[in-house]
């Protein structure tokens, strides 16, 4: 087919040739390979995807959401148009598939770039801003290449020359090795997409981590098998990147130690399973359910809908409270204070029966409720529940059992009793003020806070005064 780019002395010819009337034959022969494609693209999503999960069909890289929103769709689009110029028995160099083939191109690129990225990173803010700034490099390449540019300036690249170690390189294979890194990369992060779907797929349980951890260590090895490859293939020695692997062996030992030491958690989490996705934990004061255990970090949803990204290695240096680790029943508890002279046996049948109100409490092992304390204010009970749903939160269950235990001990006189403390003034007469200025002070007082004190001592001082 020749070179696949005009010169500038050539762009005044292909104009004069595609204002013919026969351009058109082309215009419609590009359409039909569209339709065509989208037609096909159409029917392999029914075939392939008919039974698929609606995450499988969101962030599938061959068919995309939409017939035409993934790679195939512009991959057949672009190898009928290349079938179309030999049909239609047209010179390619001056016809409108010298255009069209190059933007296919891009488009397939953009394409495959762009879904790769999202199935590997799924909501990453980055990808979107990537996957925009990939689409015009691509773009600008593609239009470098139709007007001519592109191969004067690779050839140019090739004068620029440097070497490394015993290696002779230039800006040309630079930038092709670079090219083919990326390549190689994506192709990589497609495939350990492919294999994370498969493997999480129908996951649950202590499965879950398991399979977590075969994507985690199944996508780092392709990577760095796909870097290696794509290095052997662009023609770089790999011996030449023996200082660059040395440094980077004391920067991980020196500089990178705490990352290291998430990464290394990260994979002892998942391995040892003491912790799954799925699990409601309680770690530094924060509560929550596991929504995700990556390789370096650990992301918890509370119920009020915070999400904190723990690092791994605080998992597991520190301690976690984890509810669902044996057993999904989880005991929780209320106290109470009553007077002195409440009747034990009453108090802690209305307590049981506030607990027993509550649909969420298991009626086995039954609640209890038990004389925990004799206080300074009142005798102390502690009501005692189970519950099997950790993650649905207990401080609104908590809540409502505190309000009927409220109403149940105001029904039956039950005295809830407050703090009583007694208050020694002296020097109420050494100012000389009288009975008018104690009462002034006592009556500052009460509207300070200490209402029962100071009424005591009011009353005290009009019995002295008498």
């Amino acid at each position: 087919m020749g070179s696949t780019s005009l010169g500038f002395d050539d762009w005044i010819e292909w104009y004069s040739r595609i204002s013919r009337p026969e351009t058109l034959t082309q215009l419609g022969a590009i359409l039909v390979a569209g339709l065509l494609a989208l037609l096909l693209t159409h029917l392999g999503r029914r075939l392939f995807l008919g039974r698929a999960s609606a995450q499988d069909r969101h962030f599938s890289v061959i068919f995309g959401r939409r017939d035409f929103d993934g790679v195939l769709f512009p991959a057949l689009w672009l190898l009928l148009a290349n079938v179309a110029p030999y049909v239609l028995d047209v010179p390619l160099r001056y016809s409108l598939f010298r255009v069209a083939l190059p933007v296919l191109v891009a488009l397939v690129l953009i394409r495959l770039g762009a879904k790769i990225l999202r199935a590997a990173f799924h909501e990453a803010r980055w990808v979107l801003t990537l996957e925009r700034r990939g689409s015009w490099l691509i773009w600008l390449g593609m239009v470098l290449w139709v007007s001519g540019i592109l191969p004067v300036f690779l050839e140019q690249l090739e004068s620029i020359s440097f070497k490394l170690g015993n290696s002779q390189f230039d800006a040309r294979s630079l930038l092709e090795g670079a090219l083919m890194v990326g390549l190689t990369l994506l192709l990589t992060l497609w495939l350990s997409a492919l294999a994370e779907q498969q493997l999480m797929r129908n996951a649950t349980g202590s499965m879950l981590s398991l399979r977590k951890i075969m994507s985690n260590v199944l996508r780092a090895a392709m990577m760095i098998v796909g870097t290696i490859v794509s290095l052997s293939i662009a023609g770089i020695d790999l011996t030449a990147l023996s200082v660059f692997g040395g440094a980077l062996g004391v920067g991980i030992g020196l500089g990178l130690q705490k990352l290291a030491s998430n990464y290394v958690s990260g994979f002892v989490i998942l391995a040892e399973r003491s912790i799954r996705i799925g699990d409601t934990v309680k770690v530094d004061g924060f509560e929550g359910r596991i929504s995700d255990i990556t390789a370096r970090y650990t992301l918890i949803r509370s119920l009020t809908g915070v999400e904190a990204i723990l690092p791994n290695e605080t998992l597991v240096t520190q301690r976690v409270e984890n509810n669902s680790l044996a057993d999904r029943q989880v005991w929780v508890s209320t106290t109470v204070a009553v007077g002195y002279d409440s009747e034990i046996d009453l108090v802690q049948r209305l307590l049981v029966e506030a607990a027993l109100g509550q649909p969420r409490v298991l009626r086995e092992p039954p609640p209890a409720a038990n004389l925990e304390n004799f206080g300074a204010d009142g005798l102390e009970f502690r009501l005692g529940f189970w519950i099997r749903d950790p993650e649905n939160g207990t401080g609104l269950l908590r809540s409502e059992i505190n309000k009927q235990i409220l109403q149940s001990l105001r029904a039956h006189k039950v005295e809830i009793p407050f703090p009583q403390r007694v208050v020694h003034h002296q020097g109420l007469y050494a100012s000389g003020g009288g009975v008018e200025s104690t009462a002034a002070a006592l009556h500052s007082q009460e509207e300070g806070g200490h209402a029962p004190a100071a009424k005591a001592l009011s009353q005290a001082s009009q019995t002295e005064g008498r």
